[in-house]
C-alpha cells in the first residue's frame, strides 16, 4: 500500500480527535494529563483536552533549552523520529476517509503521469500540475503570496505618480531616516464639498499610502472643535465616510483622528463638566469614543491646549488639568479600543527646559498615552510662525524616542526638506506629514 507520511499522520490526527484508536479512559478527567477542565462546559462531548506537556512541564522544558547560553539547543541534532512505514512487512496502516487517491493530497498526480513520472508539456507553453498552474494544486506560489501586494503598487501608476510628487518625496526621505511615517491630512473639507472633491481626495491620500513606507493615515484635525460640522451626525457620517472610504484606498493603513474632550481635564468638578459640555457639545466623552468602539479608527490625538488656561475659572491649574485628564483617559480603558497620542503645540518658540519636560513626559509617564505628536511650527495669531528651538531639551528625551512623533509640513519648511528631517530624526522616532 502506497500512503504518503503526512496522509498518514493527518488521517491518525482524525481519528485521535473522535476518540478512534485511543480508549476512552484515556481522556478521562481520571487521566492525569487530562485538560479537559479547561473547556467550558458547552464543549461538545466529543472534544477532548490532553496535555502534551502540562504548564509546569513546559516550563521546564523552556528552562533546560535555554540554559548556559542556549548550550543544550546549540548542541542538539534532528531526530530519527518515529515514522510508519507502510510498505515494511507486518505494517497496518489506515485507509484514507473516504476513500481518494493514493499519493500527497497536496501534490495529485496529473491524469496520465504514472509513479515518479513527469506531466507532459507542450512546447512553448508553461507546465501544469492537475490542472493547476505554479503552486501545483492551485494555491498560490510563495512569490504569488508575497509578492502580488508589492507588485500591484509598483505596477499602478497613481502609486508611482505619487512618489514623484514633494509629499512622495518627502515620504521616502523619512522613511530613509527610518522615521516611521504617517500622512496628515484634512477631509473634512473635501467630504463637505460632494462626492466627487471627497473621491478624488481619498484617492490622492490612497495613492500616497499604498506606500509601504507609510504606517497610517490621520485624516482629520480639531474632530468637532472647529467649525466645520454643527451636528453629531454629520460628524458621524463624516468619520464613517472617512474611515471606509481610506480602509478600500489603503488597506492595511492605520486611521487616526486628532480632536479634544474639555470634560476630562474637569475631573470632578461637575461644575466645570456641565459647562464644557454646554460649550463642545460634539466634543463629549460617550461621542468621542464611539468611532472607537465601531472600529473606525485605530488611533486617537488629545490636544493639550486647553490644559493650559482653560480651566482657570475652577481653580484647575495646567498640573492639575493634565493630571484629570489623563486618569479619566485611563479610566475609560481607551487604550483598548485604540492608541491614544498626545497632542502638543506648545513648545515652539523661546520654552524653558521644565516645560519641554513636563510637557512631552508627562502623558507617557502617566502611563495613558503612548504617544506625544509634537508640533514644529504654529502660527501665532499675529501670523509669526514659531518653531522648534529646544533642541538640546528634546535630546535628552532619547529614552522615549520612539514615543515621540514630530508633527511637519514639508510645504513649509524652516531651512529645507532634506535638512529639516535629518534634523528631526535626531530626537524623534516618528513624523506625521502634513498633506493637502
Amino acid at each position: 500500500m502506497r500512503l504518503t507520511l503526512r496522509r498518514a499522520l493527518a488521517t491518525g490526527a482524525t481519528l485521535a480527535l473522535v476518540g478512534v484508536m485511543t480508549p476512552a479512559a484515556a481522556y478521562s478527567q481520571d487521566d492525569p494529563r487530562s485538560c479537559n477542565d479547561t473547556m467550558g462546559p458547552d464543549t461538545p462531548a466529543y472534544v477532548v483536552c490532553h496535555w502534551l506537556a502540562k504548564p509546569e512541564e513546559a516550563l521546564g522544558v523552556a528552562l533546560f533549552w535555554g540554559a548556559d547560553d542556549n548550550a543544550n539547543l546549540k548542541e542538539a541534532t534532528p531526530s530519527d523520529g518515529k515514522f510508519i512505514d507502510c510498505s515494511a512487512a507486518g505494517s497496518v496502516c489506515p485507509e484514507p476517509p473516504g476513500g481518494g487517491a493514493e499519493g500527497d493530497e497536496n501534490s495529485p498526480f496529473p491524469e496520465g503521469a504514472g509513479e515518479g513520472g513527469l506531466p507532459e508539456c507542450e512546447e512553448g507553453q508553461p507546465c501544469s500540475v492537475d490542472g493547476h498552474g505554479e503552486g501545483g494544486d492551485g494555491t498560490p506560489s510563495r512569490a504569488e503570496q508575497t509578492g502580488a501586494s508589492t507588485a500591484k503598487n509598483v505596477q499602478d501608476p497613481a502609486v508611482a505618480a505619487a512618489a514623484l510628487t514633494p509629499a512622495g518625496q518627502a515620504i521616502t526621505a523619512a522613511k530613509a531616516l527610518q522615521l516611521r511615517v504617517w500622512i496628515d491630512t484634512e477631509l473634512a473639507d473635501d467630504w463637505k464639498a460632494g462626492t466627487e472633491t471627497f473621491t478624488a481626495a481619498v484617492k490622492r491620500i490612497g495613492a500616497l499610502a499604498a506606500r509601504p513606507e507609510v504606517a497610517g493615515i490621520r485624516f482629520t484635525s480639531q474632530l468637532g472643535y472647529n467649525t466645520t460640522f454643527t451636528t453629531n451626525e454629520e460628524v458621524a457620517a463624516f468619520v464613517t465616510a472617512a474611515s471606509d472610504a481610506l480602509r478600500q484606498a489603503a488597506p492595511g493603513k492605520r486611521l487616526g483622528i486628532h480632536t479634544v474632550v474639555p470634560e476630562l481635564a474637569c475631573g470632578a468638578n461637575d461644575t466645570c463638566k456641565a459647562e464644557m459640555r454646554k460649550r463642545y457639545p460634539l466634543l463629549t466623552p460617550e461621542k468621542i469614543e464611539s468611532p472607537l468602539i465601531a472600529g473606525r479608527v485605530d488611533q486617537i490625538s488629545l490636544d493639550t491646549g486647553l490644559l493650559y488656561g482653560g480651566y482657570d475659572a475652577w481653580k484647575i491649574n495646567a498640573e492639575q488639568a493634565h493630571l484629570n485628564q489623563w486618569i479619566q483617559v485611563r479610566a475609560r480603558s481607551w487604550d483598548v479600543l485604540a492608541q491614544v497620542a498626545a497632542e502638543e503645540t506648545g513648545i515652539v518658540g523661546e520654552v524653558t527646559a521644565e516645560k519641554v519636560v513636563s510637557r512631552l513626559s508627562v502623558p507617557v509617564k502617566d502611563n495613558a498615552a503612548q504617544q506625544v505628536n509634537v508640533w514644529t511650527s504654529v502660527q501665532d495669531a499675529q501670523g509669526t510662525m514659531k518653531r522648534l528651538t529646544a533642541w538640546d531639551q528634546l535630546k535628552k528625551l532619547a529614552p522615549i524616542q520612539r514615543r515621540l512623533a514630530a508633527v511637519y509640513n514639508p510645504a513649509n519648511p524652516e531651512t529645507d526638506m532634506a535638512a529639516d528631517l535629518k534634523k528631526l530624526s535626531e530626537v524623534f522616532g516618528q513624523i506625521y506629514l502634513k498633506t493637502a
